[in-house]
């Protein structure tokens, strides 16, 4: 269970400094017993740690690692990246934020995916999301998951209007099924789908009802990440 001061624990920390995925961690924990806090409310605004792994899974169960030894609460952290089939070795979904180099903003990224499948069209241009997610405590991992999310098209071109709040992909990330990009999709369009964050929102809510206690080795469910 997760616990705190040996008591059941009633907050936790969302390990990252980033609004959109705070908020999607916000829903994700939203039926449960916790209140959620960020790296701010504790004074960790500025701790980044490196993502190092060879997984998406790896990489979620280091980071949760390293921000559990920050704080004595259990902490929740995730990874995630866009799996485009067609470009093979050009594309590697853990560098999809950092792909196009680290001055890049978020602009410049989709105008690079845009130049990348410039020469493709239709059902090439296929695109899924996969996303990982690790629960810590002390430097213990207590549980891990990795899902492979929805399966949409790269559009030609942006959403219409200002880019919605989230990842910088949304934009581009076409649904033909509702005729939608990502960030119009309704809750129940995107569970509908196999949305990533519905899916890990099952998961976690199963693990908590179930006691919350740390599992041994990897999730049998689960993809590698």
């Amino acid at each position: 269970m997760l616990t705190a001061a040996g008591k059941a624990a009633t907050t936790l920390l969302l390990a990252t400094g980033n609004p959109a995925k705070q908020e999607a961690l916000r829903q994700l924990l939203a039926a449960l017993p916790l209140t959620p806090l960020t790296p701010a409310a504790l004074g960790l605004a500025a701790f980044a740690p490196p993502e190092t792994g060879e997984t998406h899974r790896q990489i979620a169960e280091d980071k949760a690692i390293q921000w559990s030894q920050q704080t004595d609460l259990p902490v929740i952290a995730t990874d995630g990246g866009l799996v485009v089939p067609i470009l093979g070795a050009k594309w590697e979904s853990r560098y999809t934020h950092r792909f196009a180099g680290p001055a890049a903003d978020d602009a410049e990224r989709r105008r690079r995916l845009l130049e990348l499948l410039q020469p493709y069209a239709g059902p090439e241009r296929q695109a899924s999301w996969v996303e990982a997610l690790a629960i810590a405590q002390q430097g213990q991992v207590l549980h891990s998951w990795a899902v492979a999310g929805s399966s949409g098209l790269i559009a030609a071109k942006p959403q219409p209007g200002p880019p919605p709040p989230g990842f910088w992909v949304f934009p581009l990330w076409y649904f033909p099924a509702y005729g939608k990009y990502y960030g119009q999709l309704t809750a129940g369009e995107k569970a509908a789908l196999g949305d990533h964050w519905a899916a890990l929102r099952d998961k976690v809510r199963e693990w908590y009802a179930a006691g919350g206690r740390a599992a041994a080795g990897n999730d049998p469910a689960a993809g590698s990440g």
